[in-house]
């Protein structure tokens, strides 16, 4: 990372075409559910902690290893390695190196939000840098960030400036996939539009801060694939934004009714997270490349 790295809408763009992929592969680790088995002897020596932070970082890599190819993301959950302690930090140290490696891109999953003066420790964390009486100390050094925008446009402003000066991304909740989400996003407001509405043009003001060189832009948004009905209005609220849409597979989305996330935004303007329904899978290679596929036909069309 650096003032120095192109911007993220750029690198997505890239990547895309020469990945020929949408996919961000999700990874949620649960310590119950891997594809590897916790070694004994570790948790023995070292502590159950550790033999779990290790067990955790070697799923991710195999996975990375088999689905990597047919993605062109990560997006790992940082609660399910931050609930391990220390070894799960290291674990996502370790997954985020292997991505790297992969030459895929890392989103961090970590839906972070606050006042502004904690948005700003947010960002260093997660993006950029901070400083110290003994030098400088690089954070995650994630490509881009999921973040809360429900504390206001102030709160976004210190994401936003580490973003633009790291060449990151930030993709900001505006409607998400839960069915809860009706609770509070599709509440309608005085002027008749809902709370994804005026969240999406917030949004839409700070993708100038983020533009890339091709018309998008790196301040995204995060858009649930599992009730498709709202993308194209919130597509023709922030047409320059890339989107981010979880919900396909295990919550019951389908690849074949987002092709309004690309309309005039073109290939790179989505990309779609898939995590237990290719971590779950007995082939993850081929639930990757399967969706791989679906996806490039939609955003075709």
């Amino acid at each position: 990372m650096g003032d120095s790295q192109a911007p993220f809408a750029d690198r997505l763009t890239q990547a895309v075409r020469e990945r020929e992929s949408q996919i961000c592969l999700g990874l949620d680790p649960d310590p119950a559910n891997l594809r590897v088995e916790t070694d004994n002897r570790l948790a023995e020596s070292l502590g159950t902690a550790a033999a779990t932070g290790a067990a955790v970082s070697a799923h991710c890599r195999e996975l990375i290893e088999l689905a990597g190819p047919h993605s062109v993301a990560v997006k790992p959950q940082l609660a399910c390695f931050e609930r391990l302690g220390a070894p799960g930090w290291q674990a996502l140290a370790d997954v985020t190196a292997a991505a790297r490696e992969a030459g895929l891109l890392v989103i961090a999953d970590g839906k972070r939000g606050d006042v502004p003066v904690s948005a700003a420790v947010y960002a260093q964390g997660l993006l950029g840098t901070v400083n110290t009486p003994g030098g400088e100390i690089t954070g995650l050094g994630a490509d881009a960030a999921t973040i809360n925008p429900l504390t206001g446009r102030d709160s976004l402003e210190p994401l936003v400036e580490t973003a633009a000066a790291t060449g990151s991304g930030l993709f900001a909740l505006v409607r998400t996939s839960n069915p809860g989400a009706a609770d509070v996003f599709d509440l309608r407001l005085e002027d008749g539009g809902t709370v994804s509405d005026h969240i999406a043009r917030i949004v839409d003001g700070f993708a100038d801060r983020l533009a890339g060189s091709e018309g998008l832009s790196g301040m995204g948004a995060v858009v649930g694939a599992t009730e498709p009905g709202h993308i194209g209005r919130l597509r023709e609220l922030m047409p320059r934004s890339v989107f981010l849409l979880p919900g396909v597979g295990a919550q019951g989305g389908t690849a074949d009714e987002l092709g309004p996330a690309f309309d005039g935004a073109g290939p790179a303007g989505a990309i779609i997270t898939a995590s237990r329904s290719i971590a779950n899978a007995d082939d993850p290679a081929a639930a990757a490349a399967r969706l791989r596929e679906q996806v490039l036909a939609v955003s075709a069309r």
